[in-house]
Parts: structure tokens; sequence; C-alpha cells
């Protein structure tokens, strides 16, 4: 019986499987360099970022939908990013720049979730019904918008439970009110920008990197489709 290889043949799967291992093993380091300074808070923190980028991977084959690589490989380093080196090492503080660019990449990361949502709503045979180019444009814009006002909160949970530095005081701001609304507007600006560049692929049919990613989409998601029209990669 031929031995399964430690990664994947699939170019897009080895480099998910890479990064996961890699950040994986930083903070499994970082873990046992908590516990010998018997700081339990912190570890509790990096155990829970490390289950986060774990789910995809733990939640594959118990999902009806499954994520192109491409997407998880994003995200599971939006997490590390934003969880790990922001609020346990310091990066909010360090680079100022560091948030804004997160809630930015947030934007489009949601955007692009939010419009392959309503794709895969168009082409379900269970489900009786057409959206349009407009609605689905709109639909991404507002659920980047609304993820990013849920993180938002998420942010000043854990502020005020876990002590830790995600929203930022701005000069003449203490209260992080003002980093608040930036984050806001970045992530808006982020799903806009989707939501446009969306809109016009559905109504022109043209190649993007976004017709990659849902071709993709359909390969993982076989059961869910009925294909209206072909979609070629570049």
């Amino acid at each position: 019986m031929p031995k399964r290889p430690l990664l994947p043949v699939d170019p897009a799967e080895r480099l998910h499987r890479i990064v996961l291992i890699t950040l994986q093993t930083a903070m499994a380091i970082e873990v046992l360099v908590l516990l010998w300074r018997r700081d339990l808070q912190d570890t509790l923190l990096v155990l829970a970022i490390m289950i986060l980028t774990l789910l995809p991977l733990l939640l594959r084959h118990r999902l009806s939908v499954r994520m192109p690589y491409a997407f998880q490989i994003i995200a599971i380093v939006f997490v590390f990013a934003a969880l790990y080196l922001g609020s346990m090492r310091q990066f909010y503080v360090m680079f100022p720049w560091w948030d804004s660019i997160l809630h930015f990449s947030s934007g489009l990361l949601l955007g692009i979730l939010g419009f392959m949502l309503t794709y895969l709503l168009n082409e379900d045979d269970r489900i009786d019904m057409s959206l349009k180019p407009l609605f689905m444009a709109v639909f991404a814009f507002t659920f980047a918008l609304s993820l990013g006002a849920l993180w938002e909160i998420v942010e000043f949970l854990m502020d005020v439970t876990l002590g830790t530095t995600m929203q930022t005081p701005t000069p003449g701001d203490p209260s992080g009110l003002t980093d608040t609304m930036i984050d806001l507007i970045l992530d808006s600006t982020g799903g806009l920008i989707i939501a446009a560049y969306g809109f016009f692929y559905v109504r022109r049919g043209s190649q993007s990197f976004i017709s990659d990613w849902i071709a993709r989409f359909v390969h993982e998601n076989p059961d869910w489709f009925r294909i209206r029209r072909r979609l070629r990669r570049r």
C-alpha cells in the first residue's frame, strides 16, 4: 500500500498546509515559552488563536460548503496577523498602520466571501431565485460592513476582558472611538471595491481573479451548483 505524502499534490492545498504548519509551529513555541513564564492568560489567548486558525481544516469534512484554499490561506494569515502579531506581539502599538491595513484587507476578504455566497444562491437548484448583479454587489458590501462592525465588538470585548490593545487610542481621543470609526470606514472601502468589481464581473462576464476563485469554488462544491455558464481559469 503506497504511503500518503505528507504534503498534498495540489499546489494550492500544499501551500495551505505549509502556511498552517508554519503558523501553528510558531504559536506552539510561543505557548511553551509562556508556560515556562507561567503566563496563563496569554497562554490561553495563543491556544484560542491556534484553534481559530485550525478550524477550516478541522471542519472541512463537516461543512457542506468548502471555500477555495486561496481564501482559506488569506483568512488564516489574517487571523494570525490580527490576533497574534497585532495583539500578542504589540504590532498595533509598534506599527500604527498595522490596524488600518488589516481592516482594509478584511473589507476586501469579506466582500469576496459575500459575493461568493450570493453566487452560490444563484446557482443552487434547490433555491428558486435569480439575483441581479446590483443586489449581489449591495449584499457583498453590506456583508463586509456588518462583519466589520461585529469585529469591532469583538475587539472591544477582548480589550475589556483580556486587557489586549486592539482598540488603540488616537491623538485627542483616548477612548478609541476614532480608531473604531476609521476601522469601519476602511472595512466599508474594501467591501465597496469588491462590490463594484464583482458587479462589473457579473454584468460583463469578464475574466478576473474573482472568476478564478469562483471556478475553484464551483469545483470544490459540485453538488451545490447547476452551472449556467462555463467558467474558465486564466
